[in-house]
């Protein structure tokens, strides 16, 4: 299933490589191949997201790419393609006092969980970007850099990170000294600053420490 028909020579062979790790699964008769994605590890305030998705076998959606490619009004375009494309998705947010309670690892784990529980049907096989991830019921693969290598993958960045930066713009109308509408919480030297001149505002992640950042720059 190819969503445009200008879809390019250039595009479909390129596409067609992005789903090889599906293909694979989706020859064996394993159709509902999850892929999964966070948004938010780094930054420091504001919640870690995941998504999960499942595409019909063979869909191909021109442009979509690993979501740090792709420029925002990009990635909205394309949340609205996957989301009307795929069989299902999933969504999941965990919070700042999470995140400071279990440590970013765990909360991401948590949050790729809980988006994986969220979809109907259920996934049959989770690929999931990075280099690990152990789900009790249902088999995996871990895959490094698996938002460039897999379209189920790049599709779940891309609802991870829009879904986060929509959440960061509202904080932004609570909090507008922090600037989160320009760096979504990530550690900019304009975020430090404001850090230095407001303090931690409600959703700074506290056990995230930047002192040693404070003047750098």
């Amino acid at each position: 299933m190819i969503s445009s028909d200008t879809t390019t020579d250039r595009e479909y062979f390129r596409l067609q490589a992005l789903s090889r790790f599906e293909r694979v699964l989706w020859n064996r008769g394993i159709l509902n191949v999850a892929g999964v994605d966070e948004a938010g590890r780094g930054p420091l305030a504001g919640p870690v997201v995941a998504a999960a998705v499942i595409f019909p076998p063979d869909t191909m959606i021109t442009g979509i790419d690993d979501s740090k490619k792709l420029t925002p009004a990009h990635r909205e375009r394309l949340f609205e393609k996957i989301v009307h494309s795929a069989i299902t998705h999933g969504v999941a947010i965990v919070d700042h006092h999470e995140i400071d309670r279990i440590n970013i690892l765990q909360a991401t784990y948590q949050a790729m969980r809980d988006a994986l529980r969220r979809l109907q049907p259920q996934a049959e096989y989770i690929l999931v970007d990075g280099n690990s991830f152990n789900h009790d019921q249902i088999p995996s693969r871990a895959i490094v850099k698996g938002d460039t290598r897999s379209i189920s993958i790049a599709a779940a960045s891309i609802i991870a990170k829009v879904t986060r930066d929509r959440m960061m713009l509202q904080f932004h109308e609570q909090y507008p000294e922090y600037g989160f509408d320009k760096h979504k919480g990530y550690c900019t030297l304009a975020h430090v600053r404001a850090i230095e001149i407001h303090g931690y505002c409600p959703i700074h992640r506290r056990s995230f420490h930047i002192k040693g950042m404070m003047h750098n720059g």
